[in-house]
């Protein structure tokens, strides 16, 4: 199945946020859909981040992920999932911090080239870490993914208001139409 890698795809802030999202619906395991499981969509990423990730000031291209380290790389992705999803939702767990500093760990030892997908993935989970204020790590309420809320009174419910608020809206007025609140 091919993807294209559009801006909606970066909507999280930050490219480790952005490669946990690549699973779409991600807690649905009957629509779920790895972006990932083809070869080439991850070295499309990588092309596509380079261009549109919040992070894309911090390395000229980024390499995609070095051939035979993209088990490692994927199981990095889950570890960096689990974490914040945790952090997000207020149930954080030292163990998960234990999980994602050391998966981070063997990544950068597989590869620890600066502009590649793998080492700027790890820099932003760890620039992730020392956010200031946690509040702002939020999951979106349509899709599930992460994000963080830039907004000034922290008030944003989904990742892109083009996207998911707007799906979300839509769905409220056709509910509320179709039971006769509006007319």
């Amino acid at each position: 199945m091919s993807f294209s890698w559009t801006p909606h795809r970066f909507v999280g802030g930050a490219l480790a946020l952005d490669v946990a999202n690549s699973v779409i619906l991600r807690m649905d395991p009957a629509r779920s859909v790895d972006r990932f499981a083809v070869p080439e969509q991850l070295a499309g990423f990588a092309d596509a981040a380079s261009l549109l990730s919040a992070e894309r000031d911090s390395w000229e291209q980024l390499r995609p992920v070095q051939s035979g380290n993209e088990q490692t790389f994927l199981t990095f992705r889950e570890a960096v999932d689990r974490h914040f999803r945790s952090l997000a939702t207020g149930t954080c767990d030292s163990l998960l911090l234990s999980d994602l500093l050391d998966h981070g760990a063997k990544l950068l030892r597989s590869n620890p080239n600066a502009g590649c997908l793998e080492a700027e993935t790890v820099h932003s989970a760890l620039r992730l870490l020392n956010l200031p204020d946690p509040q702002r790590l939020k999951i979106c309420g349509h899709c599930g993914w992460l994000f963080l809320d830039r907004s000034k009174n922290k008030s944003r419910f989904w990742c892109d208001m083009a996207v998911c608020g707007n799906r979300t809206k839509a769905s409220r007025h056709y509910r509320r139409k179709k039971s006769g609140d509006l007319e």
